[in-house]
């Protein structure tokens, strides 16, 4: 049996990074074969095994051919006289085509080391082409190794932006681009993603939403970097540094999404945004199967992301309302996350990435004093229906003016 050591692993340990998974091709084996040397079948569509003892993926060294538009269109071969050489040339780029033998000799037939070395990503074959999903990859691979220096090839960039005119994007399905975004949120640069998208025009194709904001003007006076678009990969890169939640950086990345909808003649001003953008990202979290935890919070900040930004400015019945529509009157809440998010809309602008913001501490320390309040004599009083409900509010509007009157 001939075992190869292939793809990402081969690509993280050049880079000298930790490898989180390994994935092994098999040369010159059958799926009988495999099962007879104790490999338990996991693979649908190909010939996938998992070893005995490690119960790592082992795949038989297989080709592809297109036979339909869309990524679930090909036709797999898996023989065991396909060759590591014809195995390595169906995968997506250079740098993810290269294999290892167990005593740690490089295999690479295609130029992979040299454009690691360079920091390069190159599609190996045309037959990129036909499978749209390499876009999404390449651009979640420059969200993750973008702060490397990595960049994508020209012509790699033109052949992807060949298969967005040829509509090819228009075949994936909602829950792989889901994926893909999931995944690259989780990344250390993932504005790189979006930016990646964009370069090759697939960007309003897959998230038109977040395409629209480019171009579209602020006040220069508050976002000296005027354009929306750069302004919510800011704030992503933002999102990125002061939290690992990806429910975090997805709010910020879709917050003002209501900015897309300003007339034209209001310009670069946004009246109203943060309620015009509520629908939009309705449809959006739809259309893309978004979980409810990440719908919500980006709901919330989308909505009070500007009133968190004027806590200091509102009365205190204001900000018990506000924190009362967010939850934080709850043991469980989304209240941290939520200002973290806002935290990051306010550095995402060009200068202003370290500014302070108070605003947080103020509203946490709010919630506290009003979630605080003993409202058990109102709950056991004589009080009724929704008279209970506003002389509970009224006692936390008391205790949170309280608490701004001692900060």
């Amino acid at each position: 049996m001939e075992i190869y050591l292939v793809g990402g692993a081969v690509r993280d340990k050049l880079l000298e990074l930790p490898v989180k998974e390994r994935d092994w091709v098999v040369i010159g084996e059958t799926p009988e074969s495999m099962v007879r040397q104790g490999f338990r079948p996991v693979g649908k569509d190909f010939p996938v095994f998992l070893h005995p003892k490690t119960h790592e993926e082992y795949a038989l060294a297989r080709t592809e051919r297109k036979t339909a538009p869309g990524y679930k269109g090909f036709t797999v071969h898996a023989s065991p006289d396909v060759s590591l050489e014809q195995d390595l040339i169906r995968r997506d780029l250079t740098i993810n085509a290269m294999a290892m033998t167990s005593q740690g000799q490089l295999i690479d037939p295609y130029g992979g080391q040299p454009d690691l070395e360079k920091r390069i990503f190159r599609h190996i074959s045309p037959a990129f082409a036909e499978d749209p999903v390499r876009i999404l990859r390449v651009a979640r691979f420059a969200a993750r190794y973008g702060h490397l220096g990595f960049t994508l090839a020209e012509e790699t960039r033109l052949l992807m932006q060949s298969m967005v005119t040829a509509g090819e994007v228009d075949h994936l399905v909602p829950e792989r681009v889901w994926a893909e975004l999931f995944k690259a949120l989780g990344e250390k640069s993932p504005s790189a993603f979006f930016y990646t998208l964009k370069d090759c025009a697939a960007l309003d194709k897959i998230f038109p939403e977040i395409n629209g904001l480019f171009g579209v003007p602020q006040p220069e006076k508050h976002h000296p970097e005027i354009d929306t678009g750069i302004h919510v990969m800011l704030c992503l890169e933002q999102a990125a540094r002061l939290s690992s939640s990806l429910e975090v950086r997805f709010a910020a990345l879709v917050h003002d999404l209501g900015k897309g909808m300003s007339p034209k003649e209001h310009w670069p001003h946004h009246y109203g945004h943060e309620t015009q953008g509520l629908p939009i990202l309705e449809r959006m979290c739809s259309r893309l199967r978004v979980p409810n935890s990440f719908k919500a919070l980006a709901l919330q900040v989308m909505q009070y992301h500007t009133h968190c930004h004027r806590a200091f400015e509102l009365r205190a019945s204001t900000i018990t309302d506000m924190l009362a529509a967010l939850g934080a009157f709850k043991p469980v809440n989304k209240l941290p996350e939520f200002l973290l998010a806002c935290e990051a809309d306010a550095r995402g602008r060009t200068g202003l990435e370290n500014i302070a913001y108070p605003q947080a501490a103020l509203l946490s320390g709010a919630a506290r004093a009003a979630a605080s309040v003993d409202t058990s004599a109102i709950l056991n009083g004589e009080l009724k229906g929704a008279h209970i409900g506003e002389a509970i509010r009224r006692l936390r509007i008391k205790a949170v003016a309280e608490f701004i009157k001692a900060e």
